[in-house]
């Protein structure tokens, strides 16, 4: 009988990212303190995971069940006078790309890629700084949905706190986080970033649609 595939997600570690080897998953956390990562049977449960806290899916055999009825009323739905922010890449690191799109309408109002070599992380901050740019640029008070916690986590501290070693093949995606993080740090905004509930609502308008 042939192996189970299996799928890993290192949410802390040299590299953090979605594996479909154990040595390159063994690679990426070795050594590291406090690394987090998990296995998972599906790819795209793996992918969906990465996004999400590491905590949702410690110690568990599977990812959390469905939202209660009384769960879904609590979230609410989303405010539709809003723009949500993506990343994909294919491969981490792999060819990424970002955008943001109007959450209503889902019209895009911005995009920037693919970059040859960036990490869906590093996307994720780029789009929301991104966002938080364009909004102020136009006097907006809409609100900023992202699904990303980690990349929202980089921008509230104001760094890009990727492991991806800069090179050749990346300079052109750094030129963009470094303008990111000197515009985080000389800049003020009141845009409200909100966490885009993805078990409630579904994929966030800015999906590039790649599960």
């Amino acid at each position: 009988m042939s192996k189970k595939e299996k799928f890993y997600v290192v949410w802390e570690g040299h590299r953090p990212g979605v594996y479909t080897k154990w040595e390159d998953c063994k690679a990426a956390v070795n050594g590291f303190a406090g690394a987090k990562y998990k296995s998972f049977d599906s790819f795209d449960v793996a992918k969906k995971a990465y996004k999400e806290d590491y905590e949702d899916y410690k110690g568990k055999s599977s990812p959390k069940k469905a939202l209660t009825a009384e769960q879904l009323s609590k979230i609410g739905e989303p405010n539709l006078y809003s723009i949500a922010v993506d990343a994909a890449s294919s491969g981490n690191p792999g060819k990424m790309e970002y955008r943001g799109v109007d959450t209503q309408t889902y019209k895009q109002l911005f995009h920037q890629g693919p970059f040859p070599e960036g990490t869906n992380n590093i996307g994720e901050f780029l789009a929301l700084v991104h966002g938080l740019a364009y909004l102020k640029k136009i006097n907006s008070d809409r609100i900023l949905y992202s699904d990303s916690r980690i990349a929202i986590g980089w921008v509230k501290q104001k760094t890009c706190k990727t492991n991806l070693v800069r090179t050749s093949k990346n300079t052109e995606m750094f030129v963009l986080v470094d303008r990111a993080i000197h515009w985080l740090k000389n800049n003020t905004y009141t845009t409200k970033i909100v966490k885009w509930e993805t078990k409630a609502w579904g994929e966030i308008p800015a999906d590039f649609g790649r599960k």
